[in-house]
């Protein structure tokens, strides 16, 4: 496609974008289910060009500014205070789900090696931020339970791209090493986190200094970008360091935005974030036509990855209940053993918490930079 026509089509999109959300109004469905499959319908329109989301564009395009806003807009003390539940969920749900969905792998596809299995548990460890947030928009849930919600979404994309590197690193070298992986996790992790709070403090001191309104609201758009590319230079995680600057300037928003600047603000971001996760679903809807032609074709989908595909989908759902519900109910043990500060969610708001695990964008734009001397990378 040469420039006008990639233009057209994102004119397309966007048309196609405002339409799908309206029929789901209309009809009360959720608009991004209605966006995921109106794009991978309008895939297989004749004549249409193919679309192949580009995985590190898609990363660094949508992700920053989504993260941000989810963490400027979180309270930091509920944050805080449910900080356990977070980590094991953003930590240890993540790498239980990359485990039992290696086994589950090695299982269906005996020839894949165990290194390319958990490459493969990586990509579909994490529940997508956007996923979530296009969810708990629409619903109204207990506070603590959207604490938990909100904070997994900020922190488990992290632990699974930390995993996934280590899977292809492991696999390409045929080596692996659990406490060198572990080391890097923490250094990635914590450094990540220091350097998006230093990079979060000397933004609000920026912002002190910015009298023009427009130039601040655009200001505070630049800063998302600059601390996910800010970490990745210093090859620390981007993501983490995102979230944390997130939460230093919604922090102290107060001290450096008056209530007009803040209206203009909220306006602009609400309609950037509305356009970013609108375009995020379709697009992955759309790229259906170029998945399914790198497989070879319905036929070829159907008679070979069915039942591998069908038996992933299973254990990553398994893993998250039983991940959840062992969770709580190992919380609710120790509150009868006398632990005042385990408190479990009990089992409603658990099963809420076990179907919350949705898959997006984070998951498609990461197996897409798989190696092609990947095992079965095609």
């Amino acid at each position: 496609m040469n420039a006008v026509e990639t233009f057209e089509l994102v004119l397309l999109l966007l048309a196609a974008v405002v339409g799908l959300h309206a029929f789901a109004d209309k009809l009360r469905f959720p608009p991004s289910a209605a966006l995921l499959v109106g794009g991978g319908l309008l895939a297989f329109i004749p004549g249409l060009p193919q679309v192949t989301l580009d995985p590190e564009l898609a990363l660094v395009l949508f992700l920053p500014p989504l993260l941000f806003d989810g963490a400027y807009f979180t309270a930091y003390g509920r944050f805080r205070a449910h900080l356990p539940g977070i980590i094991s969920l953003a930590v240890g749900a993540v790498v239980f789900t990359t485990c039992l969905v290696a086994v589950a792998v090695k299982w269906l596809v005996p020839g894949l090696p165990w290194a390319a299995c958990f490459a493969l548990g990586a990509i579909v460890s994490p529940p997508d931020a956007v996923s979530a947030r296009a969810i708990l928009q629409r619903v109204q849930l207990p506070r603590r339970l959207q604490a938990l919600l909100e904070g997994e979404s900020l922190l488990n994309d992290a632990t699974g791209l930390v995993l996934f590197r280590f899977a292809v690193a492991a696999t390409l070298s045929g080596a692996f090493s659990t406490g060198e992986a572990m080391a890097s996790f923490a250094v990635l992790a914590l450094g990540g986190a220091a350097f998006g709070l230093i990079f979060g403090r000397l933004a609000v001191l920026l912002l002190k200094t910015i009298e023009d309104r427009t130039l601040f609201v655009t200001t505070t758009a630049l800063i998302c970008w600059a601390a996910y590319l800010g970490g990745e230079a210093l090859h620390v995680s981007g993501v983490i360091a995102t979230v944390a600057a997130g939460l230093v300037v919604g922090w102290y928003q107060h001290e450096v935005m008056p209530a007009r600047v803040r209206i203009q603000g909220t306006g602009f971001w609400r309609t950037m974030i509305f356009s970013l996760e609108a375009l995020v679903f379709i697009l992955i809807g759309f790229s259906l036509r170029s998945v399914v032609d790198r497989a070879g074709g319905f036929a070829e989908v159907t008679a070979t990855m069915a039942g591998p595909v069908l038996g992933i989908i299973v254990a990553v759902t398994a893993a998250r209940f039983l991940w959840v519900f062992g969770s709580d109910a190992l919380l609710a043990l120790l509150r009868r053993a006398g632990v005042r500060r385990a408190r479990p969610v009990g089992t409603r708001q658990a099963g809420v918490l076990a179907w919350t695990g949705m898959r997006g964008v984070v998951t498609l734009a990461v197996a897409l930079t798989l190696p092609d001397t990947m095992p079965a990378a095609t």
